[in-house]
């Protein structure tokens, strides 16, 4: 009713039900949806129920179709990049996918920059499938992804799906330093996430003060201050929101219409510097590269 009609999930969540529900909760209006869904993070003990390999891919698509009780995926993503698969095999296992009308176009969640780069330019030189969405971590508590990730989505005409727009919850205004948590709360359920022992999340505490002063001052809540912040940038086609109950939906609706004035973003800016992120670990995905024995040259 409210004119949302683009709805994403993953075979991953909740081990392939909340595929299940969606499927039910769709049945009868599929084609008034934008059908987005996610394979690659394990989906059993087997080492090879998981990855980026077509062996998988193929039995991933299957799976997610059956759940989603549906016939086609509007846009397939893969949900993190992987080391041990080249590139060139999941392009070549998701273009037959296109072909074969099961998806309608294929995206990629949460990669670098450069990664992003050479999946283009191997879908060109080997007339593959080009991804054509992105889906980045983007916040105004998470903004690494406009040093890179989004100027190379613009340059090649990616479109920028951002996932958890209001960093897990610190930017819906509601967790204040010092007070008790809201009872039913994310935070309540999982008070490890919202621990102030942290530097980075007591930093966080700070910085909803002053996004509460500048809430008073536009008269905007934080909740809407936050998801116009992130639909303001040119790279970016749509924010994902994951309300809980229908009462935080009705909240976030309003952030659809909002336009920050240019003043309002210098504010945000002087908050949170552009490019940086409160907390390094919210990116997502970390690269093997940067694990200890990568780093190392191996002794004889």
């Amino acid at each position: 009713d409210a004119g949302i009609n683009f709805v994403d999930t993953a075979d991953v969540y909740a081990a392939g039900q909340t595929e299940e529900i969606l499927g039910r909760a769709l049945k009868g209006r599929r084609d008034n949806v934008v059908l987005a869904t996610k394979f690659h993070q394990p989906m059993g003990p087997d080492p090879n129920e998981r990855g980026n390999s077509r062996r998988w891919i193929v039995r991933a698509v299957e799976g997610s179709l059956r759940r989603l009780q549906t016939d086609w995926i509007d846009l397939y993503q893969v949900h993190r990049p992987d080391p041990d698969c080249d590139i060139d095999q999941t392009l070549s296992a998701l273009t037959d996918l296109v072909r074969q009308g099961k998806v309608r176009a294929i995206g990629t969640s949460t990669f670098p920059a450069e990664q992003i780069v050479h999946a283009q330019w191997v879908a060109e030189r080997r007339q593959r499938e080009r991804f054509v969405a992105e889906q980045a971590p983007y916040s105004l508590f998470t903004r690494a992804a406009e040093a890179s990730v989004l100027p190379t989505c613009q340059q090649f005409d990616v479109g920028v799906v951002v996932w958890s727009p209001l960093n897990g919850g610190w930017l819906t205004g509601k967790y204040r330093r010092g007070a008790d948590l809201p009872a039913g709360s994310r935070a309540a359920r999982h008070p490890d996430h919202f621990d102030g022992s942290d530097d980075a999340r007591v930093r966080k505490f700070a910085l909803v003060e002053r996004l509460l002063e500048l809430s008073e001052h536009t008269a905007l809540p934080v909740i809407q201050l936050a998801l116009a912040f992130v639909l303001e940038h040119p790279a970016v086609s749509s924010a994902i929101i994951g309300p809980r109950t229908l009462r935080q939906l009705l909240d976030q609706l309003p952030a659809a219409d909002v336009q920050l004035e240019p003043a309002v973003l210098d504010q945000l800016d002087a908050v949170v510097p552009a490019g940086t992120n409160v907390t390094p670990t919210d990116v997502g995905w970390t690269p093997p590269a940067l694990e200890p024995a990568a780093r190392r040259r191996p002794r004889p």
